[in-house]
Order: structure tokens, then C-alpha cells, then sequence
């Protein structure tokens, strides 16, 4: 089957789209992305106020969506979410597991447990339980999509951050064995790995430091940091009809920083 770029780009009219993390960042620019192009988006987090003015920029705009929260920690509230999105729009189309945390700033021998504790439960199991949930709903349709949030981080090392990138490594492989489980029933899995993009929590980490900004700017080839709706394009394209053939696949997101 072919299908054209300008049909392939505008598909998402009657589809649902389940967005973790929301609120804010790449998950609201991916939100507002899909919306634009016609989907009924589910906006949830785990922050209401945040989750909620994302669902209100979709409205106010003209577009369709639905806030919902939730905590990826707490089965209940993940079980929750996608039976309310089935109950609100009566199916599910498309899963973009995007909630995450970095709160990791030591070396390996310094870390501590309940830390590691924290990131897993939110970067892998949240991730998991996500999917778990997801999966059964996706599969009523002849074709899906999940895409998972990793990080370069999931593809190479990354110093003081190491339960951080064990987490990310965790996601990718959680991807791909969704993808080669779920292929032959019309539901493709994938993730993409940004690498420093420009949210919130990059500008908190920099606000008083424009040297660390240099910093992190010369580590990506192209001489910036990237951009939420660049990442939102991402998820667009592998969530639709034109990444048939796409499926286990970790993208970089990362203005060349993997390449050197």
C-alpha cells in the first residue's frame, strides 16, 4: 500500500491519541501537534494545572482534547486513564509514552537507592504499566501505534546521569520487544531519543549559567540545543501511515550529538 505525503500527514482526524507527561515541554508541543492536525488528544500528567492549560490551549484553538491525571507510579491511575479514554472517545488509536523524571546529578558510587528506586519506577515501570494497559485497547484497531520517550542517553553513556541512561536503555528495550511481539497485529512500537532540548527544566538548569548553555549548545553539531515541536514532528511522522514499514526503532532526535 502507498500512500501519498500530503494524505499521510493529515491522518490523524479520527484518531485518539493518549499523551503521558502533557504538561509540559515535549509532551504539550506533541499534544498541540497532534490536535493541529485533527486528533482527539487525551492530555495527561501528573501535575493538574499543567496538564490542564495544555488541554485548554487545544480547546481554546478549536481542537479536541481531554485532560486527565495521573501518576505512571500508581497502577490504579495508569488503568484509569486508558479505560477513561475509551469511555470518553471509544477507542484508542495512538499511545505516546512520554512522562519521565532526571533527577540524577552523582557518579555511580555515590547514588543511592532511593533515587535509582524513583527513576525506575517512573522511566521503566511507568513506561511498562503504560503499554501493559495500552496494548489490549490498541489492538481493537487494524492499526496503532505506541511511541516511547528514551533519550541519547539510551543509546551511549551518560556520566552522573547512570540510572538515568540504564532507565533510558530499559525503554528502548521494552520498545523493541513490543514491536516484534505486536508487529503482525497492525501495532507498530517505537521510541525517540532526544538529546538536550529546550524545556523548562533545560532553562532552570541554565538560567544563571550561560557558559553551562554554551556548553551544552557546542555538544550538538548543528551549534543548538533542540526544540520541542522538532521532537513533536518526530512522534508525527512515526505514529503515522508514512512510517508503515517502521517499527523497534530508537530515533535520534540529537542535531548530530550521537554521530561523534
Amino acid at each position: 500500500m502507498t500512500h501519498s505525503i500530503g494524505n499521510s500527514l493529515n491522518n490523524f482526524a479520527d484518531k485518539v491519541v493518549l499523551i503521558t507527561g502533557a504538561g509540559n515541554g515535549i509532551g504539550r508541543a506533541t499534544a498541540l501537534a497532534f490536535a493541529q492536525q485533527g486528533a482527539s488528544v487525551v492530555v495527561a500528567d501528573i501535575n493538574r494545572a499543567d496538564g490542564e492549560e495544555t488541554a485548554a490551549m487545544i480547546t481554546q484553538a478549536g481542537g479536541i482534547a481531554t485532560f486527565m491525571l495521573c501518576d505512571v507510579t500508581k497502577d490504579q491511575d495508569v488503568q484509569s486513564m486508558v479505560e477513561g479514554t475509551v469511555e470518553t472517545y471509544g477507542k484508542l488509536d495512538i499511545a505516546f509514552n512520554n512522562a519521565g523524571i532526571e533527577i540524577e546529578q552523582s557518579k555511580l558510587a555515590d547514588g543511592d537507592e532511593a533515587t535509582y528506586d524513583k527513576i525506575m519506577d517512573v522511566n521503566v515501570k511507568g513506561v511498562w504499566r503504560c503499554m501493559k494497559y495500552q496494548i489490549p485497547a490498541l489492538l481493537k484497531q487494524s492499526t496503532s501505534a505506541i511511541v516511547n520517550t528514551a533519550s541519547i542517553a539510551g543509546l551511549g553513556a551518560a556520566p552522573k546521569m547512570s540510572i538515568y541512561s540504564a532507565s533510558k536503555h530499559a525503554v528502548i528495550g521494552l520498545t523493541k520487544s513490543a514491536a516484534v511481539e505486536y508487529g503482525k497485529k497492525g501495532l507498530r512500537v517505537n521510541a525517540i531519543c532526544p538529546a538536550v532540548i529546550d524545556t523548562e527544566m533545560f532553562r532552570r538548569a541554565t538560567q544563571n549559567d550561560p557558559q553551562k548553555e554554551q556548553y551544552v549548545k557546542s555538544l550538538h553539531p548543528v551549534g543548538r540545543i533542540g526544540q520541542p515541536d522538532e521532537v513533536a514532528a518526530a512522534v508525527l511522522y512515526l505514529c503515522s501511515d508514512l512510517a508503515g514499514f517502521t517499527t523497534g526503532v530508537a530515533l535520534p532526535i540529537d542535531g548530530g550529538a550521537t554521530s561523534i
